[in-house]
């Protein structure tokens, strides 16, 4: 990769949502519970390829925790991307069926990587992140449904702020043909419990399934959204194609499967983008297999770039977070005349309060998460988004360190005062918790606690 000029960030999108994606990879490992028809078996992380990117970076330094996160700080540092806030994300299947020691390694390995020193513990660790110069402001984990409620606590530990779901399709019919392994309700009772636990949620929705149709697929999407025992906070959608030495494989050549053709993918997806509420976020669309790897299906992985720029020429306005972000959206000269706007709904028994700083124009500015149940009341999200900056960086014309996020705070403790409840929770990820220290927040048990 040639180096940048002076001043010049590479990739600036990576980096345009506010913190910096670290995202590294398990070693290779069977699933528990089998193979779903659509995995490939290809002798390294399951549903991956030998060629994707993130699997040839950790197979370089043979799946070694510390040196992958080491590799991507240095990579975001020669591309000239700021590295202060970093949002880990641990992907290559499900990471809680692992065995009990390696987790706590590999956890503790990541944190060492981002500290650029070996601790003795993973507390230890954790305790060194918070004031490290590469934070750790958010952590993703990635896990099936039903391998999930037995170890909330255990994922606090880690310092685990989001946690992203298989759920491919809510249908126990098509459950069965995939061989997926859980049901409905597995889905149903994690998402409450991690919910209710503080964590962020994100679905992982693979239309074009055997046994469904687009008019299925349409139906079922609608419903994550309809109904209250759903509602992810964040999706990711990724349309089912054939790979290599799969069952799914197999199927298809004896014409008992035909995957989605681009156009058919395509109309499907605008039809499920305009259905998105605004407290949703897409994060992808589309996954990123090589082409060759590839037997049967679209291989365009830049299908969401597609759409939405057309939706943009035709001026359609979709509801979804990222398409309103300020990064994404942001045309000419920008409006700052802000406001609050503040959406409420139902889930997995809960009341939710999505409050949104948004101008005019209904651009994204920042965001936070509000959940109040049982008498009690947690703030699962916040964020502010824009170009990333270093920590205690200002700059004129950015939208992070401007006071955004302590104007959503304060609105959150009024609506928990509103509903009577005398204490207010954050889940927090290990880098964040110096910044709710400074707004009154103590830690307890893995959270930042304040009296209200």
């Amino acid at each position: 990769m040639l180096k940048p000029k002076k001043g010049e960030i590479r990739k600036p999108v990576k980096t345009i949502s506010g913190i910096t994606p670290v995202a590294v990879m398990l070693p290779p490992r069977k699933c528990e519970h089998g193979t779903c028809i659509y995995c490939p078996n290809l002798n390294v992380p399951q549903s991956y390829t030998p060629k994707s990117p993130v699997v040839l970076r950790a197979s370089r330094v043979k799946f070694d925790a510390f040196k992958q996160v080491r590799a991507r700080l240095k990579a975001f540092e020669v591309m000239n991307h700021p590295t202060d806030k970093v949002e880990l994300i641990i992907m290559g299947g499900t990471f809680l069926e692992y065995p009990k020691k390696f987790q706590y390694e590999f956890i503790k390995g990541c944190y060492d990587g981002l500290n650029n020193k070996k601790s003795k513990t993973l507390e230890s660790a954790k305790k060194l992140n918070e004031r490290s110069k590469n934070r750790c402001v958010a952590l993703c984990i990635e896990t099936r449904p039903d391998v999930c409620i037995q170890y909330i606590d255990r994922l606090r530990e880690f310092g685990c702020t989001r946690v992203e779901l298989g759920v491919q399709i809510i249908d126990d019919k098509i459950y069965k043909i995939v061989k997926r392994g859980h049901n409905i309700q597995n889905v149903i009772d994690t998402t409450k419990a991690l919910k209710d636990a503080g964590f962020k949620i994100g679905y992982h929705i693979m239309p074009g399934l055997p046994g469904s149709n687009p008019k299925k697929d349409l139906k079922l999407f609608k419903k994550l959204f309809s109904d209250s025992d759903f509602k992810p906070d964040q999706l990711k959608i990724y349309p089912c194609q054939v790979m290599p030495c799969s069952e799914l494989e197999n199927m298809y050549w004896k014409r008992e499967y035909e995957p989605y053709s681009k156009e058919r993918i395509k109309n499907l997806l605008i039809k499920m983008l305009k259905i998105v509420p605004r407290y949703c976020r897409i994060m992808r669309i589309m996954r990123e297999i090589p082409p060759e790897y590839i037997v049967a299906g679209t291989k365009r992985i830049d299908l969401r770039a597609e759409i939405e720029k057309e939706l943009r020429q035709k001026k359609v306005k979709l509801k979804e977070i990222r398409y309103r972000e300020i990064g994404f959206a942001r045309k000419g000269d920008l409006n700052l005349d802000l406001k609050l706007k503040i959406t409420r709904y139902s889930a997995s028994k809960g009341k939710e309060y999505f409050l949104e700083i948004i101008n005019r124009d209904n651009i994204l500015f920042g965001l936070l998460r509000l959940r109040i149940y049982n008498n009690r009341a947690i703030i699962r999200e916040l964020h502010v988004y824009g170009k990333a900056l270093k920590l205690g960086e200002k700059h004129k014309i950015a939208v992070q360190h401007q006071g955004m996020g302590k104007w959503l705070i304060a609105e959150a403790e009024k609506i928990v005062r509103k509903n009577k409840i005398n204490k207010l929770s954050i889940i927090s990820g290990v880098g964040v918790r110096d910044y709710y220290k400074k707004l009154g927040y103590t830690l307890e048990n893995t959270y930042m606690i304040k009296k209200i």
